[in-house]
């Protein structure tokens, strides 16, 4: 049937956007946009036909969430940074079919998920912004999942991921990408400080720790990052508790993943955050290693707020 041909984890700092505008920043995220764009590049020559982005910023307190509306356009200005983004104009096309087979499928492996497909709800810009840069043309069709989860165990996004991927599998006929937008550390400057903090992350002990996590990833040391991926969560601070990287890594085989991670954006720091763009090999998987629904021992349990 359908087929998940690229996966990766991708920054959507606002930042990308003020790169365009003529000003001071002008042109300092261009490594970001490039690999956005080279992202987009090898989507095209692998005939993705739909871009499935698990966003950390559209907030959800119940179920799991996917804005599959067939067309979405409009101005966004962010609430959270309408200094970094403002008035900015968006058209993508979306894909109802998708959005309601993932929905589908989440349900029919008991991870409840809603598909709206009926809806005024636009996407948030961990959408937006990424789209800006990989589907200008809009070439491509985009489903948004909501990935910034207050009240959800790290397991059950690992599980919804796998769900997601056999939807596409073994009902979908076509070709998905499944991008996870988020940062790694999420500490944002203290107030007052932002300036100073524009291309640097908030402490050695962050800088240091997402490094290492990339490491992990280079290596495909997959066992031990999922292990610790609650607690990195927490003590990282990671954006949206790190739900679109569990959906991610469970949509790629959990602890069994095999394929390396190859850096097309090498890690740098945001307005105090580590961000990169990163593709995840999509290897081969029987879903043997997916978490189950009930976290024990810690393991996999709820982030909770940060």
């Amino acid at each position: 049937m359908g087929k998940l041909a690229l996966a990766a984890k991708i920054t959507h700092v606002p930042s990308m956007y003020l790169s365009e505008l003529p000003g001071p920043r002008q042109g300092y995220r261009q490594a970001a946009i490039d690999g956005h764009k080279e992202i987009s590049r090898r989507c095209r020559e692998l005939g993705v036909d739909t871009l499935v982005v698990f966003d950390t910023h559209w907030l959800v307190n119940a179920n799991y969430h996917i804005n599959c509306s067939p067309h979405f356009k409009g101005t966004y200005t962010s609430n959270e940074l309408p200094h970094f983004i403002a008035n900015m104009d968006y058209e993508v096309p979306g894909n109802a079919l998708l959005g309601k087979l993932m929905a589908a499928e989440a349900n029919r492996l008991g991870v409840e998920t809603m598909a709206h497909d009926a809806t005024s709800l636009g996407p948030e810009y961990g959408t937006l912004v990424p789209m800006r840069y990989m589907n200008e043309d809009q070439h491509f069709k985009v489903v948004s999942v909501s990935a910034l989860c207050t009240s959800h165990y790290l397991n059950d996004s690992a599980r919804l991921g796998w769900a997601l991927r056999k939807a596409v599998e073994d009902h979908y006929e076509g070709t998905v990408a499944f991008l996870a937008s988020g940062s790694l550390s999420h500490r944002f400057a203290q107030n007052g400080q932002a300036p100073e903090f524009a291309d640097k992350v908030w402490s050695p002990f962050l800088e240091t720790l997402d490094h290492r996590v990339v490491q992990m990833w280079e290596n495909a040391e997959w066992d031990d990052f999922c292990t610790m991926l609650p607690e990195y969560a927490v003590k990282g601070h990671g954006e949206g508790f790190m739900h679109d990287t569990a959906m991610l890594l469970g949509a790629l085989g959990w602890s069994k993943y095999d394929g390396k991670v190859e850096v097309v954006t090498p890690y740098f720091g945001s307005s105090a955050t580590g961000q990169i763009n990163a593709i995840f090999p999509v290897t081969p998987q029987d879903g043997s290693a997916i978490p189950a629904a009930q976290a024990s021992s810690g393991q996999l349990a709820a982030v909770g707020r940060l």
